[in-house]
């Protein structure tokens, strides 16, 4: 018996089960898993666009709020020039029809290389729970566009907003169904940190040290 076999089999012995797991048992705990049972959740603002941006400026993420996606170009121009960051940055190619020159950015619709200052990117969804961005990974959505430039920019449409991550698990099972999974789900909580050395945050170790959050709607 392997030390795996070992382990379960004692568990199961505790449980006052004997024996491997029948066809029967194989069966309930199938079911149990596909039919995603909800645990019991902290209550949740009323206003899950407000809800957000307010865990969001917690995790020291700044937010800005537009109406359309036509006022985004002007709205990290702005954002750009408050930070002095320069007006050239990497985006999503869901992105890269926007415009961009009239704002005075210059934009490029590919991956980010470790020279890059700026990524923008769009996300999957929004959670109000956690102020937490959610981004898959593929061909049009590289992750390295929120991960090596300084600063990412996130645009994130209100309608994509949920309230817990419960939810945003049940919309990715929803939209993309188990064939068609994303190789990898990020969830991104405010810009990179760490707190390894005697207890100092510090900003930034393994990734951007800036998000900015544009929401629309």
């Amino acid at each position: 018996m392997s030390a795996r076999d070992n382990i379960l089999a004692r568990i199961r012995t505790a449980q006052g089960r004997s024996g491997a797991p029948g066809a029967e048992e194989r069966a309930a705990v199938a079911a149990h898993l596909n039919s995603h049972p909800e645990g019991p959740r902290p209550q949740q603002a009323s206003d899950p666009v407000a809800g957000f941006a307010a865990c969001a400026t917690k995790l020291s993420t700044t937010v800005d709020q537009v109406a359309g996606m036509a006022e985004v170009p002007p709205a990290i121009a702005r954002y750009l020039e408050q930070n002095n960051l320069p007006k050239a940055a990497v985006c999503w190619p869901e992105l890269f029809e926007l415009e961009w020159e009239a704002a005075g950015i210059k934009i490029e619709a590919r991956a980010a290389e470790g020279s890059d200052l700026v990524g923008i990117t769009s996300a999957f969804c929004a959670i109000a729970e956690t102020g937490t961005l959610l981004t898959l990974s593929g061909p049009r959505t590289p992750a390295t566009t929120s991960l090596l430039p300084e600063t990412h920019i996130a645009v994130v449409r209100a309608c994509r907003m949920v309230r817990s991550m419960e939810d945003a698990w049940k919309l990715l099972r929803d939209e993309r169904g188990a064939s068609f999974m994303p190789r990898a789900a990020n969830f991104i909580s405010g810009p990179s940190r760490t707190a390894d050395i005697e207890q100092t945050l510090v900003l930034g170790a393994h990734g951007p040290y800036r998000v900015h959050i544009v929401l629309v709607g």
